[in-house]
């Protein structure tokens, strides 16, 4: 067996997420049937994610890794990504299909996930090209109050009040960076970067932080609810429409295992 390195791009607009769901559409059964057509497989290989993204929400950098028969790959492998655009859906991109290093694991060995959420905050001016990944808010954000309140929520921290939990998993994340910049266009772009994300972090973060930049709430409420450490029905999640998953960062290739190995002590 080989394993290969993915490196996906995709509209979600019409998947209902990443994960496979019984009588539904969603990106890794989709690319899982591309994979078995392409390596003549005869059922479809499993693929393992870098993060698995909800219903509706986009990716630019998506990561997964997959192992197929050396043969398979061998025969294949040169025509592998020209081959997956033949086979996949007009919203759903293999940018790379590549042997993986040693050790490498998609999910695993990754450093960071870095997301964007964009946001136009005059609704008069919204580019209706953009409806598709930009949310419209009907109040004007202050940038410097929810970059101010963002700042007081960096670090390791239990997110359990920005997370819907899972059974057994922690809800322990370092949030390494959690900023927004207005762009060119007007719009307010938030950076959410993290080691990992819990189901609804983003949203529930960037939910907290427009309440802040329209004024409803104080600069000091995402951080008290933060503290609190349970869910608090006023932390509105947003759309998943404005969120794009823009990039996996991994270490170097000679670290790959160990980040992989402390990973899954870790989790």
């Amino acid at each position: 067996m080989v394993r290969l390195r993915l490196d996906l791009a995709y509209d979600g607009s019409g998947f209902s997420g990443w994960a496979r769901q019984p009588g539904r559409r969603t990106v890794q059964e989709i690319v899982e049937v591309a994979l078995g057509r392409l390596f003549h497989l005869a059922a479809p290989p499993a693929l393992t994610v870098a993060g698995r993204t909800d219903a509706g929400v986009h990716a630019r950098g998506q990561v997964a890794h997959v192992d197929v028969p050396a043969a398979s790959w061998a025969s294949t492998g040169p025509s592998a990504r020209r081959g997956m655009a033949g086979l996949l859906t007009s919203d759903v991109r293999a940018r790379s299909v590549t042997v993986a290093a040693d050790g490498f694991d998609a999910r695993f060995s990754a450093l960071w996930r870095r997301y964007s959420y964009q946001v136009c905050d005059d609704p008069a001016v919204a580019d209706p090209l953009r409806r598709g990944d930009t949310l419209w808010h009907r109040r004007g954000l202050d940038v410097d109050r929810m970059n101010e309140a963002a700042a007081a929520c960096l670090g390791e921290h239990d997110f359990a009040a920005y997370c819907r939990r899972r059974g057994g998993a922690s809800t322990v994340r370092s949030l390494l960076r959690l900023s927004w910049a207005r762009q060119a266009s007007g719009a307010a772009v938030a950076e959410v970067v993290a080691d990992a994300f819990c189901h609804n972090m983003v949203r529930a973060l960037v939910g907290a932080l427009l309440a802040v930049g329209d004024g409803r709430r104080e600069i000091t409420w995402p951080r008290e609810v933060l503290a609190a450490g349970v869910r608090d029905p006023a932390v509105h999640v947003v759309p998943p429409h404005g969120l794009c998953l823009e990039e996996v960062r991994y270490p170097p290739d000679s670290e790959l295992s160990q980040r992989a190995l402390a990973t899954r002590r870790h989790r």
